[in-house]
C-alpha cells in the first residue's frame, strides 16, 4: 500500500460537524488536505492586510455562516472559494480536536481530506499564496514555541517551511496530526 493509502486507513475518527448553536461562540472550521505519492500537505498564507491572522500561514478555512448546514460546510465552502478546490463531504474522512485562536479567540474544528491528486488551485483575494508542502519534512522541522508573546496558552508549537513560520492554531493542528502518525509508527 503507498504512503497515501496508508494515511486513508490512519485517518478515521468520526466526523461530527456541529452547528453553531452559540452564536456567542466564534466557530471557524478549515480543511486540512493531504495528497501526492510523496504526502503534501495545502497551506495558505494570508495577505498581510488581512484584519485576522494577516501575513500568518493556515489552512484552507473560515467562520461559520448562518447558511451554512454544519462546520464540515464552513470548512468545504471556504476551502472552495480561498483556493478553488471543490472536495466532496464523503472525500473527508477526519476530524481533528477543536483548536482555539490565540489573537482572535476562535474556536476551529480541523477536518482532514486525504486524497490521491488535485487539481490546480487559484487563489482568490484572501489569499496571497498556495503553498504545497512536503509532509514528513515539515514534520522534522518541528520544535517548541519560544517566543514569549506566544505563549498565553500552553501549547505552542512552530514548524518551518522554506522562509515560513508555522505557528500558533495552524501548529497545533499540525502537532494533532504528527501524534496520529506517531502512534500509528509512520514517523
Amino acid at each position: 500500500m503507498d504512503e497515501i493509502g496508508v494515511l486513508k486507513n490512519i485517518f478515521t475518527t468520526k466526523i461530527t460537524p456541529q452547528t453553531n448553536q452559540d452564536t456567542k461562540k466564534k466557530l471557524a472550521a478549515v480543511l486540512i488536505v493531504i495528497y501526492g505519492k510523496e504526502p503534501t500537505i495545502i497551506m495558505t498564507e494570508r495577505p498581510k492586510t488581512m484584519n485576522h491572522h494577516g501575513g500568518e500561514i493556515s489552512f484552507p478555512g473560515g467562520m461559520w455562516k448562518v447558511n451554512d448546514h454544519d462546520l464540515l460546510t464552513t470548512a468545504l465552502r471556504e476551502t472552495r472559494e480561498e483556493i478553488d478546490l471543490d472536495i466532496k463531504r464523503e472525500q473527508v474522512i477526519c476530524q481533528l480536536r477543536p483548536v482555539t485562536t490565540l489573537n482572535s479567540g476562535f474556536t476551529i474544528i480541523p477536518f482532514i481530506s486525504v486524497l490521491d491528486k488535485i487539481p490546480k488551485l487559484t487563489p482568490n483575494s484572501e489569499i496571497e499564496a498556495i503553498l504545497h508542502i512536503p509532509m514528513i519534512k515539515l514534520f522534522k522541522t518541528f520544535e517548541d514555541d519560544q517566543d514569549p508573546s506566544h505563549k498565553s496558552i500552553q501549547e505552542m508549537y512552530v514548524f518551518r517551511y522554506q522562509n515560513y513560520l508555522i505557528w500558533g492554531a495552524s501548529a497545533r493542528m499540525l502537532k494533532q496530526i504528527m501524534n496520529i502518525l506517531q502512534e500509528n509508527r509512520q514517523l
